[in-house]
């Protein structure tokens, strides 16, 4: 079984293939997730920016974001000849294109049709086919709910659950109000794995430090964590030595600096644009004397004329 210690979660406008490459070089292990990709654009939209990644990040997983079984068996075959090493439904989104389309968060009141999405992708693919989901919708936030669906699904064969900590209003509250306002009940996931064994549950939601992962993991088999890998990054520096027993000492933020200029090198040559790579690095000397000027100054120049790696040379002389 692939190890699920620690993983990145799918996050949409964030976890591209650039921020991906950017974590990647922080930890090593790290399981990594795209943001999520719905079923209608990568079968008639824009396909070649979600299938898009680097060797370096295996293992890494594409999320989908769909409800209809037959569509996504087509993105999961599509996915897995693109090379992914994992298939993730998501039914955790609650945002309102996500409730438009009756995916996302929604399917958590419809434990069948997640059921009849999963065992129809995992006929046409040898990857993984996991799930991504909450505790609870709206008044549907029980635990005997929560049981339930994790019951049915796997009782198909799904066998991998990564489950956010925190129920999910789809009347009332905004996406970015569902990831706060709702309060974490770490219990009830901690709850499932003790019911559970023999599946894989990964707990998401409000984890900030390594010391949390290490906390959780004395209840789960893992833990995935966003925001923080977003807007600290450097905080998994120590990750592959805590975590996963690396012997390799943890790159300084100047080393990933320096690898990283090097990819937006090479990806300027393909024609890709400064300001889609440079958005993603301003975390990376969060709490170093100098960061405030050092994300200044790239949020000023990123978007000049002529924009390179010179800009991040540059705003990394205010760094103290």
């Amino acid at each position: 079984m692939p190890n699920r210690t620690l993983s990145l979660a799918p996050m949409m406008d964030y976890t591209d293939r650039h921020d991906r490459f950017l974590v990647r070089l922080i930890c090593k292990n790290i399981w990594l997730f795209t943001e999520m990709v719905t079923t209608n654009t990568l079968l008639h939209t824009a396909p070649d920016r979600f299938l898009a990644h680097h060797d370096s990040e295996h293992p890494v997983a594409i999320q989908l974001g769909g409800s209809n079984p037959q569509d996504l068996a087509r993105c999961a075959s599509i996915s897995e000849q693109a090379g992914f090493d994992e298939v993730n439904l998501n039914v955790g989104c609650p945002s309102d294109r996500v409730k438009a389309g009756r995916f996302g968060a929604a399917l958590m009141a419809t434990p069948n049709l997640v059921a009849d999405c999963v065992k129809t992708m995992q006929r046409d693919i040898s990857i993984p086919v996991t799930v991504k989901c909450r505790i609870g919708i709206d008044d549907h936030d029980d635990y005997a709910h929560l049981e339930q669906f994790v019951q049915q699904v796997s009782d198909v064969g799904c066998s991998i659950f990564y489950i956010h900590a925190r129920k999910a209003w789809l009347e009332g509250l905004s996406p970015k109000e569902n990831r706060n306002v709702p309060p974490l009940v770490y219990d009830s996931v901690y709850r499932i794995k003790q019911q559970f064994p023999q599946l894989t549950i990964v707990v998401n939601g409000g984890i900030k430090t390594l010391a949390d992962v290490t906390q959780h993991l004395t209840s789960v088999d893992g833990c995935m964590i966003g925001r923080e890998c977003y807007d600290n990054p450097y905080f998994l520096a120590d990750a592959d030595k805590l975590l996963f027993q690396s012997v390799q000492p943890a790159p300084s933020r100047l080393d990933v600096l320096s690898q990283y200029i090097d990819y937006v090198d090479n990806e300027m040559r393909l024609g890709t644009k400064f300001t889609l790579m440079s958005r993603h690095i301003l975390g990376l000397f969060q709490g170093v004397p100098g960061a405030k000027a050092w994300r200044r100054y790239i949020s000023e120049n990123a978007h000049k004329s002529g924009a390179n790696s010179e800009v991040l040379i540059q705003a990394a002389k205010y760094i103290r």
